[in-house]
């Protein structure tokens, strides 16, 4: 059951990475903005792929820790381009509630992780 939800959360920050890479081949210009949007909203699900083959309980919160910063990053970014103009609302709406989805199954998940440690 756990390595379902795990599971789910690492495919649902893969998905999330490949809307956001699509949004920002749309974007002309702000070109550090965009990458720094693709490389933070990338790094959500590499950090929780490598949480998986995690050294210790310690290293795989640290993991799971990053991702979550790394989710936050995300959220700023996104609303950097949006109050640039350079997205439409609704766009942003959904994109910052999938991030939403996936920052709080984080926390879930490092505060369970916490507490069976």
């Amino acid at each position: 059951m756990m390595n379902d939800i795990k599971n789910q959360l690492r495919e649902d920050a893969i998905e999330f990475a490949i809307q956001i890479s699509d949004v920002c081949d749309e974007i002309k210009g702000c070109s550090v903005y965009v990458n720094q949007i693709v490389r933070s909203s990338s790094s959500i699900g590499a950090n929780i792929h490598e949480a998986k083959y995690a050294q210790s309980k310690a290293d795989f919160i640290h993991k799971l820790e990053i991702s979550l910063k790394e989710c936050s990053e995300t959220e700023y970014w996104l609303e950097l381009i949006f109050r640039k103009g350079k997205i439409l609302e609704k766009v942003y709406k959904d994109l910052r509630n999938q991030c939403g989805s996936i920052r709080r199954r984080l926390i879930a998940s490092i505060t369970t992780a916490k507490e069976n440690s």
